[in-house]
């Protein structure tokens, strides 16, 4: 069945109500927001022509759920399991977001991280069927055609990668789209976003992995990366086309290099309703995790001394929404940047050296910290000692750095220290949750990048939480939408900060878990959409949503029910035969 056969009937809320097909017999299988395989009842197989075509039985789809989730711990590895969860939703979405809807704990890994960075890696060699859009150097002048002909799905929320800079392995080139692909997945099972109103981009500006370019079975585009204005013009052509198009729509940037990840995402900043998930959902997720630290420490935030390990994407951005809810605080701005520490692969960022300008805003100025200015105390240990560091975070992807003289450093300067080792994968990160609370006689608060069992230490047991974006971005997504947000702020991601915090229960606290539990994604992600949407009212960004004739009167309970109509469940829809 083709793009033009098929259709979408909304009720006053933007949810889809009923499927439109104008089609029968069996291309009524071949689209997957369509198909319902064995479910299909005999009546609908009358209507649509498939009389015949399937066997006589008609299965719910609980009974479809229970066979699938049979099939897929039958597979003997993650990608096996990765492969068949895919495949499944190439041809019937409904049914594999039902599926993994009943096993969100073990199947979020499957379908995003870490499983997702070995799809990555083998995208070509195990390529089965095109999803999404891959635009090249070739075919960049006919963005907006292209984009066009996915107005019929009202496309909602693109997730848009240039697939140079993947978490852990780098330039993967067009492999990249797999981290999309699972992102949008879970903007579904978080926040409800129908899958037909999501799209996955490549921006295939070539790659410099030198082992792609020389595999024959590579299906990039098989170039050295664009650079330079050749690089920016390419980019400022799909933003242009993309604007024109779907100018209502989220563009989520996803896995671009340090150096184009801060550019492009202020660059774009007004033009399209846009953030960048590795810097923003990064930052949101763990000042999450430190607010649900200061409410088990009964501290105040502004109270703290930061130092993030690691000055890329994702450390600074921690860095910037520790500055912003600083503020937020009652600091000023120069206050807040006074607490906070970041350090690269050159020890203490300061502001003599020759560094990227991202990087500017939170390097310190020797004569302001005397003690920076002997070499010698740049180092990571030196830096905790000196400036008093209470919470420390690893962005650094340098595995064991968080040594016992630099834990027990920062446990010198409090009583409960804040300790979060989040690169990833488990063997990057900083340190391993069982020798910090052996460091620190379990008095430490632990949050991780990786997933990590629980740690049992002088017989109390010790639950960590994961520090994982997927906390944040639904739900942003979702507030953006509800909202109608003219553009994405800052204070979004305090917002959803705050939000994410407020689901960790004391049950869960007292067992030193600083996020919630993967289980409850989707009443997390609803409580960081109303947290958004009632941001983008307060501060004056939001309008009618195109969804619905709500105005925005700071009624937060209109809103609330707004965005819960708004959500879409993976549950087969009436199909009207036209």
């Amino acid at each position: 069945m083709s793009e033009n056969q098929f259709g979408f009937k909304y009720d006053e809320y933007g949810n889809t109500r009923e499927i439109l097909v104008y089609a029968s017999g069996t291309s009524v299988h071949s689209v997957s927001y369509v198909n319902k395989g064995t479910a299909f009842n005999l009546a609908e197989r009358k209507r649509l022509g498939l009389e015949a075509t399937l066997p006589p039985a008609v299965r719910s789809m609980e009974h479809q759920v229970e066979n699938s989730l049979i099939k897929v711990n039958s597979k003997e590895s993650p990608i096996e399991k990765f492969i068949y969860l895919r495949s499944l939703f190439d041809r019937n979405v409904a049914l594999a977001h039902a599926t993994i809807k009943s096993d969100i704990e073990h199947l979020m890994g499957i379908i995003y991280t870490p499983t997702v960075g070995l799809a990555v890696q083998q995208y070509s060699s195990m390529f089965r069927q095109a999803n999404g859009l891959h635009f090249y150097p070739g075919n960049i002048d006919q963005a907006e055609d292209v984009l066009r002909r996915y107005l019929h799905r009202d496309i909602r929320v693109a997730v848009v990668t240039d697939n140079q800079g993947i978490l852990g392995i780098g330039d993967q080139g067009a492999g990249g789209i797999a981290i999309c692909l699972g992102k949008l997945m879970l903007y579904t099972q978080g926040a409800g976003v129908a899958p037909w109103h999501c799209l996955p981009i490549s921006l295939d500006v070539g790659t410099n992995n030198e082992a792609l370019l020389a595999d024959n079975d590579y299906l990039g585009w098989r170039h050295h990366r664009l650079t330079g204005d050749e690089y920016l013009e390419f980019i400022g052509r799909f933003a242009h086309a993309f604007r024109n198009v779907f100018p209502n729509a989220l563009c989520q940037w996803e896995d671009f290099s340090k150096q184009n990840a801060f550019a492009i995402r202020d660059t774009y900043l007004h033009d399209l309703i846009s953030f960048n998930d590795d810097i923003q959902g990064t930052g949101a997720v763990t000042l999450a995790a430190i607010l649900t630290a200061m409410r088990i420490k009964l501290e105040k935030l502004e109270d703290q001394i930061f130092l993030v390990h690691g000055a890329g994407a994702g450390g600074v951005g921690v860095a910037e929404q520790i500055g912003i809810a600083l503020v937020e605080a009652g600091l000023t701005e120069e206050e807040a940047r006074d607490k906070i520490f970041t350090l690269d692969s050159r020890g203490v960022v300061t502001s003599d050296r020759d560094i990227e300008e991202y990087k500017l805003k939170f390097s310190k100025d020797k004569e302001k910290f005397p003690w920076l200015q002997d070499s010698a105390n740049l180092s990571l240990l030196e830096a905790v000692k000196h400036a008093g560091v209470t919470v420390l975070i690893g962005t650094s992807g340098q595995g064991g750095c968080f040594t016992q003289e630099v834990v027990e450093a920062v446990a010198a300067n409090t009583d409960r220290p804040v300790i979060m080792p989040l690169s990833n994968p488990t063997s990057m990160a900083e340190a391993l949750p069982e020798d910090i609370y052996r460091w620190t006689d379990g008095k430490a608060l632990v949050a991780t990048g990786s997933p990590f069992d629980p740690v049992t230490y002088n017989d109390v047991t010790h639950h960590i939480g994961q520090c994982n974006n997927v906390f944040v971005f639904p739900g942003v997504g979702l507030g953006v939408l509800g909202s109608g947000a003219r553009e994405v702020r800052p204070e979004f991601f305090t917002a959803a900060a705050h939000a994410v915090s407020s689901c960790v229960s004391k049950a869960e606290m007292e067992e030193g878990c600083l996020v919630p539990a993967v289980k409850t994604l989707a009443d997390v992600s609803g409580k960081v959409a109303l947290a958004v949407a009632m941001s983008a009212v307060k501060h004056g960004v939001s309008r009618p949503c195109v969804f619905s004739d709500f105005q925005h009167e700071g009624d937060e309970a209109r809103m609330k029910e707004l965005l819960r109509k708004m959500r879409w469940d993976p549950e087969y829809l009436p199909i009207v035969a036209m």
